[in-house]
């Protein structure tokens, strides 16, 4: 085996490595480098599933970073146990072919519960009295404490919200760096969020992305050179491209006009309900999963987002196998946005009367994705005395509060993905220190990369092997 490092840089592309990511592009020149070829929807959950499994979400059923779960009648998103991945997994596949085969997950989706030797991810703690406080889930458990007392605490507020920065890509890689250290992993999984947050906020070209591309890169240097004193390969990944947006398609709001959405009044706040809603749309970035109660309203509700500004193309169960989507978790159709357009999940029409917790970052309780959290509320004047302010009344104090930061205009944010991008420059990439185990072709295919990392760990011979065994 040649132990190998995968390091999942979200938001790479080709068009980003150059002059602000010298390390980047100084491995793609040394070694090999091809555009990946996502699937739709490109998304984490989705994607990741894609290259661990090897299927697309039709098989593996991860349809996006949520979904509606149609027997409880609640919108899900962003769970993490593994068990939610159908089919075979990458480690599992590794530890058939040589029982000595090892895999070390660092905060790659659906991580808890997972079959690897060693996994950590984000998992917070929730307090009774309303707080939040940082924190990881790891196998074994006694791995917790050991990367917490290397490392520090894991920078939770920094890992996804208005704080989100470098710091936490940063604490990932150096826990990346430990695990090898100490148990030499054969497979290192490492995911890499950073780009993601800029991208989304400023989008892909200005100067806010050349900032955060300098930091990822001097990141993923510390990592390289701890790969290369260890005789490692490397691959370097990516999920997507983040591309230029200019304004969201408010989903929810035109089926609620037709009368599809229903909610319900709760002290003057209008709350969401999908039990009782004709038709709702579960929006995840430039893709949204739309669940219509009635089959006989199917083709009203296409015919109504076929009409919305902003919306490319609708898939029904004519078109959604072809997409690779047909899945019982799926909408019965599921809407693409066009290229400079992405979906919000708002569904009120006044936002005094929007929830309490539209204005938060809680990525559990809101019924879809909200890059808004990206940001503080321009229209606050003094966002530092109100965040002050939560941490007398939540920590000396011992009492609830509501830290309501985020904006509700959508409108501000600038970077999406989700939809498949028009030029493979615009998507995510596929680099290696092994070119000679790239295959010969335009783009790496997302169902592929399963085998290719299986490659890298056991050279492509054993499974030309393996393939002559089965055929006999």
């Amino acid at each position: 085996m040649q132990r190998t490092l995968v390091l999942n840089v979200v938001g790479l592309t080709k068009a980003l490595l150059g002059p602000h990511t010298p390390r980047l592009q100084a491995f793609a020149e040394a070694g090999g480098a091809l555009p990946l070829r996502t699937i739709c929807p490109a998304l984490t959950c989705s994607v990741q599933s894609t290259f661990v499994t090897g299927a697309l979400p039709s098989q593996h059923g991860c349809v996006a970073n949520g979904w509606y779960f149609r027997d409880l009648a609640q919108v899900w998103l962003w769970r993490q146990s593994n068990a939610l991945v159908e089919g075979p997994k990458l480690w599992e596949l590794g530890r058939d072919r040589d029982r000595d085969f090892t895999c070390a997950k660092l905060f790659w989706w659906y991580n808890m519960y997972a079959s690897v030797d060693w996994a950590v991810t984000p998992r917070p703690i929730y307090r009774a009295d309303g707080r939040k406080l940082p924190d990881i889930h790891t196998a074994p458990g006694s791995l917790r404490a050991e990367l917490t007392r290397s490392l520090g605490s894991f920078p939770l507020f920094n890992f996804w919200g208005p704080r989100a920065d470098i710091s936490s890509s940063r604490w990932i890689a150096r826990a990346a760096i430990e695990l090898e250290r100490r148990h030499q992993p054969s497979l290192n999984l490492v995911y890499l969020p950073h780009l993601d947050y800029d991208l989304q906020r400023f989008g892909p070209d200005g100067p806010e992305a050349a900032a955060a591309l300098r930091e990822i890169d001097a990141v993923c240097g510390e990592l390289l050179d701890a790969a290369e004193a260890a005789g490692l390969r490397v691959v370097i990944l990516s999920e997507y491209g983040i591309t230029a947006v200019d304004g969201p398609v408010h989903i929810n709001r035109a089926l609620r006009a037709a009368g599809l959405v229903a909610t319900r009044t709760e002290i003057g706040e209008e709350h969401f309900d999908a039990g009782a809603s004709r038709a709702f749309a579960v929006a995840d970035h430039q893709v949204a999963h739309v669940y219509v109660r009635d089959p006989e309203d199917v083709a009203k509700v296409r015919a109504l987002l076929e009409g919305l500004d902003g919306v490319e193309r609708v898939l029904d169960a004519s078109t959604k196998a072809a997409a690779g989507l047909d899945h019982p978790r799926s909408g019965e159709l599921v809407a693409i946005s066009k290229a400079k357009r992405w979906f919000s999940y708002y569904w009120w029409l006044d936002d005094a009367r929007a929830p309490d917790y539209a204005r938060t970052v809680d990525i559990h309780r809101k019924p879809g994705y909200d890059p808004a959290e990206l940001f503080v509320d321009p229209q606050l004047r003094a966002p530092q005395l109100r965040v002050a302010s939560w941490l007398l009344r939540s920590k000396l104090l011992n009492q609830r509060a509501l830290l309501d930061l985020i904006p509700l205009d959508a409108s501000i944010v600038r970077g999406s993905h989700g939809r498949v991008t028009d030029s493979l420059d615009a998507g995510p990439v596929f680099l290696t220190n092994a070119p000679e185990l790239l295959p010969q072709a335009e783009a790496v295919e997302a169902t592929a990369v399963q085998g290719l990392l299986l490659d890298h760990v056991f050279g492509r011979q054993a499974r030309a092997s393996e393939r002559r065994r089965d055929a006999s």
